[in-house]
């Protein structure tokens, strides 16, 4: 295997269509000398309140990521010129047990970080980000939050329990891993048990913006509210793949209607350009729901490839 930098599976030589699934055709790799940015995947969905199957998100991920190209026409970067990418495999996780996962998880991220290595995590279900918050925060103090979701996350607990994908950012503010003043949730939207699940996380200090607030808005108007937010503060991008309407995302596991489109997706993720990213995840992928030309997982591998590139344009915090 040729050494670092690293760079993807040449097409003219291997087709796309063929070849060991990757992401994005970066080579597997485990040595970190040499390498500014991984995907790795967290193969874990013991925290789904509805619809499960994000455990095989990773995979499906990987393998929707095969046509992505290195050049952003956009944003004007070459990725793979600029920053040296590899995958970096899943991390170990446990069924049916969600504290010991996000050990593991946070145990398997501190050589990354240790390394000065970006980290884009493929999940999994949206519990999974508690555990990078954790690592990445031991490196960072407390993150700013940049959410793009259907749902804010902020329940206090589910059938008594304190940690599931519906809990993850009430409890990342109470364990003081993110800056809730700094921090911005925008796309909340579907039918709710009562106002207070807004209020839940405007009362954490959270900058919380529905998705009809989000569509007046626009790109534009989003980018410079999240980045007069954040200022040069180390950001945590989340991007939970229900933010898209089921028409363009049917394959994750609490579906809301009335969605953005996967273009609107990108032309908000494209406005954060200048954020300093100090990780990143894509969660909710779950491919037995997806649909025969899995939509979600090419969606959520291209989210992955944007978030990568406003990380070679921003720079580490």
């Amino acid at each position: 295997m040729p050494g670092p930098p690293y760079r993807p599976t040449d097409a003219q030589v291997i087709p796309r269509f063929a070849g060991v699934r990757t992401f994005m055709r970066a080579p597997y790799v485990t040595d970190l000398t040499g390498v500014d940015a991984v995907a790795f995947g967290i193969p874990f969905d013991t925290g789904t309140s509805y619809r499960t199957g994000p455990r095989f998100g990773p995979e499906a991920i990987r393998s929707a990521s095969s046509l992505i190209r290195p050049y952003h026409p956009v944003l004007r970067v070459d990725v793979v010129e600029t920053l040296s990418i590899v995958d970096y495999g899943d991390l170990p996780v446990s069924p049916g047990h969600t504290e010991r996962t996000y050990a593991q998880v946070e145990e398997a991220m501190q050589p990354l970080l240790a390394a000065d290595v970006f980290p884009l995590a493929l999940g999994g279900d949206h519990s999974i980000t508690l555990a990078e918050l954790r690592a990445l925060a031991r490196k960072h103090g407390p993150l700013c939050l940049v959410q793009l979701d259907a749902h804010g996350d902020t329940w206090d607990e589910y059938f008594g329990q304190k940690y599931f994908h519906g809990t993850t950012f009430k409890r990342a503010v109470e364990e003081n891993l993110l800056d809730p003043r700094g921090s911005v949730q925008a796309g909340m939207r579907g039918s709710l048990y009562g106002p207070g699940d807004i209020r839940a996380a405007e009362d954490l200090g959270f900058t919380v913006i529905q998705s009809e607030e989000l569509r007046a808005l626009g790109p534009e108007a989003y980018g410079r509210l999240v980045k007069a937010n954040v200022g040069e503060r180390p950001v945590f991008l989340s991007f939970d793949v229900d933010f898209l309407d089921p028409a363009f995302a049917p394959g994750t596991g609490t579906p809301e209607v009335a969605g953005f489109s996967t273009a609107e997706a990108l032309a908000f993720l494209r406005s954060l350009r200048g954020v300093r990213l100090a990780g990143c995840d894509v969660v909710e992928v779950s491919p037995p729901y997806d649909g025969r030309g899995q939509q979600t997982a090419l969606a959520a591998a291209n989210v992955g490839f944007e978030l990568l590139a406003l990380r070679a344009l921003g720079g580490a915090p």
